[in-house]
């Protein structure tokens, strides 16, 4: 990385700061030999189930095959539908296919880039089994709507929180513009965190996530103990005991350095999400009076995995480069909607709202650590770039 370049996330001042807590956490797995599953992931999963206020936590060695477990779980397969949303990182689509299930994609809010519960609405089928919404960019889905037509339907709900670790459903909210849920399911809901709404929860420790571990790493959370045993039963080759396999499974268990890294990092990162908000306060705040420039509304319960405005589409490629020219680093998240990758070409119908999303989205550098001085650097360069 060029001297004095700003990169989309910066992890060396977390790691700086942990780092005496992180190296006795590594010596002590080292010592203990338990590299796999062992105890130092039973506390973790102990530790992250009473953080999170869910009953059961599992965990997994990827955020993809936490969706990929959960949805097995379900009996979810060949013949079931899934309704998602088509921006989104492809595991999210991927999983469902993966267990042979069909995705069934539902356009997003523009403001929100979330799933919208009325395209939801109207691509509900016979076949349809669950509803699979994501937490984008850390921003809570409207998913008061979004259960209540799972309760309408009799569909299971599993949480794409893989980038939304310690967001809250805080209704009412902007997250659900308009389309908000009966008084009684906003009460039931609020102050939760998302992943523990639903059916099922999942989670990814991908190291640039707000809770991010040193390598691969992934979660299932539940309050239903039938789900958690059989997704234990699924991580580690469809067995509990050693030699008696009762199902297929796969070889996707959290190993015990990256359980105790997170068991370090876990008690931080509601102070780290709070950092996150009050920089995204600031950027949109200094944002907004910019002409063609849409930021982020910063909504209750929004933990800023990413810091996304919305530029001109005719103009953003080329803020985006001026930008790298002064030395700051930014993301498309996401160049092609799920629906238009490769993989799925002609599949599926068009999906307008998100591939607008699409080619306007650009992510600015954020994490909590982020000095006055260079979120001041960030700002000052968007404005000279958006100047042109």
């Amino acid at each position: 990385m060029p001297d004095g370049f700003v990169p989309i996330l910066d992890l060396e001042p977390q790691y700086q700061a942990l780092r005496p807590a992180l190296q006795a956490a590594f010596e002590r797995v080292c010592r203990s030999r338990q590299f796999v599953l062992g105890e130092e992931v039973a506390a973790f999963e102990d530790e992250v189930a009473n953080h999170l206020g869910v009953a059961h936590a599992v965990g997994v060695n990827s955020g993809t095959d936490a969706l990929v477990i959960a949805l097995r779980a379900l009996d979810i397969g060949p013949g079931d539908e899934v309704i998602t949303t088509p921006f989104s990182f492809f595991a999210t689509a991927e999983a469902i296919s993966l267990v042979g299930a069909t995705p069934v994609f539902a356009d997003i809010e523009a403001e929100s880039f979330n799933l919208d519960p009325h395209a939801v609405a109207s691509r509900i089928t016979s076949r349809t089994q669950a509803l699979l919404p994501v937490h984008l960019f850390g921003r809570p889905a409207a998913m008061g709507a979004l259960l209540e037509l799972a309760e309408r339907y009799g569909l299971a709900v599993i949480e794409d929180a893989a980038q939304a670790f310690g967001a809250q459903y805080l209704p009412p909210c902007a997250g659900c513009n308009g389309q908000g849920c009966h008084p009684t399911t906003q009460k039931r809901l609020h102050g939760r965190y998302v992943g523990t709404l639903g059916t099922m929860g999942a989670f990814s420790f991908y190291p640039s996530k707000n809770l991010g571990a040193y390598g691969d790493g992934g979660l299932i959370v539940t309050n239903d103990a039938r789900l958690a045993e059989r997704a234990r039963k699924l991580r580690s080759h469809g067995s509990l005991v050693p030699y008696q396999n009762e199902m297929l499974g796969y070889n996707s268990r959290l190993d015990g350095l990256q359980a105790a890294i997170l068991r370090v990092k876990l008690p931080y990162v509601t102070g780290w999400n709070a950092a996150r908000r009050r920089l995204a306060e600031r950027y949109t705040a200094r944002l907004a009076s910019l002409p063609g420039v849409t930021p982020p509304a910063v909504t209750p319960g929004h933990v800023f995995h990413q810091y996304t405005v919305r530029l001109p589409r005719e103009r953003r490629d080329a803020i985006r480069q001026a930008l790298q020219v002064q030395g700051i680093g930014t993301m498309v998240y996401y160049p092609t909607p799920i629906h238009r990758l490769p993989v799925y070409a002609g599949c599926f119908p068009p999906q307008p709202v998100s591939e607008t999303a699409a080619a306007e989205v650009l992510s600015l550098p954020i994490w909590p650590e982020m000095t006055d001085a260079t979120w001041e650097r960030v700002v000052a360069a968007v404005e000279r770039a958006v100047a042109g």
